[in-house]
């Protein structure tokens, strides 16, 4: 297993592979240069080259449409770092990170810490993704637990008007901390101007379709024709007490 690579931003260098990191697909001179003077803004110290995606033969967090995501070090603390494609459908990360600010206001997603026109500083999650977590040997009261708490995080982005947009279909969206804490990721496509689905995006998810498998495993089967019914009622009233029934249908009421 290769050492993770430390590398201080001083060498992200035109002429060293790490700077294809900070201008993806195509590392340009210019562009690098700015986006140095953007992690100095950050205080960015240094980037660290670790993680299950492989980009350029470089260990990642993660690699999507619009950005790649790094581990980054301020003031010794390892933070997240979301640096945006030079290919990416978006010419800025402003919205997203507004978008996890109004997350973060009712204590959803992980924490903003700043971002610029190109990057976004964030609280770095040391855990795995809900699938990965739910192969490992965790039993049905913790599967239940964690379960209810990304049902209570998707009511309260319905509650302040922030629609996700991919918890659908959310195998990448969700990552379990090691205190079974749960946090909802990556809002680059969320939006305050469409109606809400959190709650019925994630329960399609999690007990219809999705991982409705891997769930069933740990919890039991769930009669997904009154869950179905409980989504639509919710749907209709959005009331707390519509919420309490979906997540009474789901098995994750507390006793």
């Amino acid at each position: 297993m290769k050492k993770p690579r430390m590398v201080p931003i001083e060498r992200l260098t035109h002429d060293t592979p790490y700077a294809v990191m900070l201008s993806y697909p195509k590392p340009e001179k210019a562009e690098l240069k700015r986006r140095l003077k953007e992690l100095q803004k950050l205080g960015v110290k240094a980037l660290e080259f670790r993680g299950d995606k492989q980009v350029s033969n470089l260990n990642v967090l993660g690699k999507g449409c619009v950005g790649i995501v790094l581990i980054a070090y301020v003031d010794k603390k390892k933070v997240a770092l979301k640096v945006r494609r030079l290919d990416a459908d978006r010419l800025r990360m402003r919205h997203e990170a507004e978008m996890l600010e109004k997350a973060n206001s009712v204590k959803v997603g992980p924490t903003l810490l700043g971002f610029t026109s190109n990057l976004l500083l964030m609280q770095f999650i040391d855990g795995c993704l809900l699938p990965v977590w739910l192969e490992k040997r965790v039993g049905k009261l913790r599967v239940k637990k964690v379960l209810r708490e990304v049902l209570e995080q998707c009511w309260l982005l319905d509650a302040i008007g922030l629609d996700h947009g991919e918890l659908s279909h959310a195998p990448k969206h969700i990552i379990i901390d090691r205190k079974d804490r749960p946090f909802i990721v990556d809002f680059e496509t969320a939006s305050v101007n469409r109606a809400t689905a959190n709650v019925t995006s994630i329960c399609q998810f999690l007990f219809i379709s999705g991982i409705a498998g891997k769930v069933a495993e740990k919890i039991g089967e769930k009669d997904k024709k009154a869950i179905i019914e409980a989504l639509k009622f919710y749907k209709k009233c959005g009331t707390r007490e519509s919420f309490d029934m979906v997540s009474k249908a789901c098995g994750l009421q507390t006793t």
